[in-house]
């Protein structure tokens, strides 16, 4: 029977503060109709069940009774419909998040990503899947996840979702449409998304959390109308302009160019949170002076890409400094170390932003990009080379040149079983499953004398580890050699 299960959601919801005491029966009402039922029949029965599995009982029902199949994107389109009935309006948490935000902005974030949480558009039980552990090296501590909380889908979703019916609505996974909007088979069910409001230099502009979380508090911050990315003078402004508003999160923007940016390059959008990477709490390895911006504490930052550290009182000058340093690396070519600002008329030079606050001082940090390829690097010079696809060959955008890693889920079957191959000493290469890690594990076998059960999986997350410190020396235009410092020092010495 379905209405303990019914029962059991509408207590969740009341203890979780998504609905009110008198909302009850309206509730009800709207799962009734959701489910197709004509009835509610009063029990006292109501299993004490987490979300997961609330959830799990109210869609075996939906597929008992043939309102969905039975495949994870039906499932998961039906139960964000079933949570929408229980989250609340837009204007709703607009209006509690700027009655918190007067108390102070910590409040309102805590009460806004406890809110996607409990809605379940963030996904808790899917994201305590992901893989993470620590890899420290010479750069500090680097942030290592296999993400596994996206769901595989299954082959009759697949083909669902090709002979769907397309469409351009709404526009991209980033457009303020997307907020209650019921997913289809090709695109995901957004009707417990709610966003913020937030006005950026000007710009109106809106804050979501991502559904994914590959770190604490992970937000995107999107512009309202639907236009590119682009990285200048206003994306620093816009950039410094949110740290001024939340001072507790970070906040930074992919670069604008194919390779070296993000995966929406069509939709304005940056990507925070409450939390600190590696590359934050690196220091400076050589400090530098700017003319005319000798107020601003500037400096070549410890970290195996090549990043410039702005930080002052005045977030105009470091506005003012960051777009210099932009105009002048987009022009810049230097053929000694391989930088061309472009190619028969194809721009190369980028910048990857981040801000965030010191006290009262904001800092900037530019990572100076570059998407140039070669018939030896066709997915770029300044990538991950095709020596390390095996575990990363997607493009190093925002997250990963902070110092995480986001693997593919492959990863977690395919370690497993290269784990066991080098207890056994079996031969890799003639396993088809992981003979893509055959030359690597060639190599961990010739640094350890003895792999055992005991060490082996502690040796090959350390090595997964030293992996991805390569990707993004890789990423780095400049090499952290005294060669590539020197060839740093002269873009520098010619912004000045």
């Amino acid at each position: 029977m379905i209405f303990p299960y019914i029962n059991s959601l509408v207590n969740y919801a009341m203890k979780y503060n998504l609905i009110e005491t008198s909302d009850k029966y309206y509730v009800i009402n709207t799962l009734l109709d959701i489910l197709n039922l004509d009835e509610y029949i009063e029990t006292e029965e109501c299993p004490d069940l987490s979300l997961e599995e609330i959830l799990g009982k109210i869609l075996d029902f939906a597929v008992e009774n043939e309102l969905i199949d039975d495949n994870i994107t039906e499932r998961d389109l039906f139960d964000t419909r079933v949570m929408s009935a229980l989250t609340p309006r837009p204007s709703e948490v607009i209006n509690k998040f700027n009655a918190l935000y007067a108390e102070s902005p910590e409040k309102a974030t805590d009460y806004f990503y406890k809110l996607s949480c409990d809605c379940d558009y963030i996904r808790r039980y899917r994201i305590k899947k992901d893989m993470k552990w620590v890899y420290p090296c010479e750069y500090g501590n680097l942030d290592i996840t296999i993400n596994l909380s996206k769901p595989e889908k299954d082959p009759k979703a697949i083909a669902a979702a090709k002979n769907a019916k397309q469409s351009s609505y709404p526009k991209c996974m980033l457009c303020r449409e997307n907020t209650g909007y019921r997913g289809r088979l090709n695109y995901p069910a957004r009707q417990t998304l709610r966003t913020v409001p937030v006005l950026l230099d000007g710009v109106e502009s809106s804050m979501q959390y991502s559904p994914y979380v590959y770190y604490n508090e992970h937000c995107i911050v999107f512009n309202n109308e639907h236009t590119p990315m682009k990285i200048d003078k206003k994306a620093f402004a816009k950039l410094l302009d949110f740290v001024s508003v939340f001072p507790h999160y970070f906040i930074g923007s992919n670069a604008d160019l194919p390779i070296v940016g993000g995966s929406i390059l069509s939709h304005d959008h940056f990507q925070g949170g409450h939390y600190t990477f590696a590359m934050a709490e690196a220091p400076i390895e050589k400090e530098f002076v700017f003319d005319g911006f000798e107020d601003v504490s500037a400096g070549i930052v410890k970290w195996p890409m090549s990043v410039i550290r702005l930080n002052g009182k005045n977030k105009e000058k470091l506005v003012e400094l960051s777009d210099k340093i932009l105009t002048a690396w987009r022009a810049y070519t230097d053929e000694d170390a391989f930088v061309f600002a472009e190619t028969d008329g194809v721009p190369h030079n980028t910048i990857t932003p981040i801000a965030r606050r010191r006290g009262e001082k904001f800092e900037m940090d530019l990572v100076l990009r570059n998407n140039i390829t070669t018939d030896e690097h066709p997915l770029g010079v300044y990538h991950p080379h095709s020596e390390l696809h095996h575990i990363k060959k997607e493009n190093i955008g925002l997250i990963e040149v902070m110092g995480l890693a986001v693997l593919p889920s492959r990863l977690k079957t395919e370690l497993a079983i290269l784990e066991e191959c080098l207890v056994k000493g079996e031969d890799v290469s003639k396993n088809e499953k992981i003979a893509i890690h055959a030359d690597w594990a060639d190599e961990i076998k010739g640094k350890y004398d003895l792999i055992t059960e005991e060490n082996v999986h502690e040796i090959v997350l350390k090595e997964t580890g030293l992996v991805f410190k390569t990707v993004l020396e890789h990423a780095g235009v400049y090499k952290v050699t005294e060669e590539g410092r020197n060839a740093f020092m002269r873009f520098l010495e010619s912004v000045k």
